[in-house]
């Protein structure tokens, strides 16, 4: 497994979380994993890299590497002004970025999410949020696949 900038595999996400027996360490954790997202540039802030549906702001930018062999890669970067959040951003670049469309589509983020317990512990607000974020992931990968007009 190469890491990305220092960024951690959902692998190891998984089996750190899986370490943690009270939900308050794994709660510190995810917010751990926001601190060490890579700042979003400031002028990734915008209205169109904004994702709806989350209480809190939430931004995140997709950037699309040409075809290999294997199709569109996609990069995701993102930010939230919310702790709690980052860390779930954390945690879905970690699942999703530096993969291909086709295969951040097969990837089900929503079934992670209740695996990982967060799903019973978070607001319904973040759990919301957490979809919009996936939604956004997801209709970026299918975009990046409809063949150019």
């Amino acid at each position: 497994m190469h890491n990305h900038g220092g960024l951690m595999s959902i692998d190891e996400i998984i089996g750190n979380f899986e370490l943690l027996d009270e939900w308050d360490d794994r709660y510190r954790y995810i917010i751990e994993l926001g601190r060490n997202l890579p700042d979003l540039p400031e002028e990734a802030r915008t209205d169109a890299n904004k994702v709806q549906g989350c209480a809190s702001q939430v931004w995140m930018q997709t950037l699309v590497r040409p075809d290999d062999a294997s199709g569109p890669v996609l990069i995701f970067v993102g930010d939230s002004d919310a702790h709690i959040v980052k860390g779930l951003i954390a945690i879905l670049l970690a699942l999703y970025s530096g993969k291909t469309a086709k295969e951040i589509l097969s990837l089900d983020a929503v079934a992670l999410f209740h695996r990982l317990g967060l799903g019973e512990h978070l607001t319904p607000q973040r759990s919301n949020g957490f979809r919009s974020m996936v939604e956004r992931i997801k209709s970026d990968a299918r975009a990046a696949l409809a063949p150019a007009a």
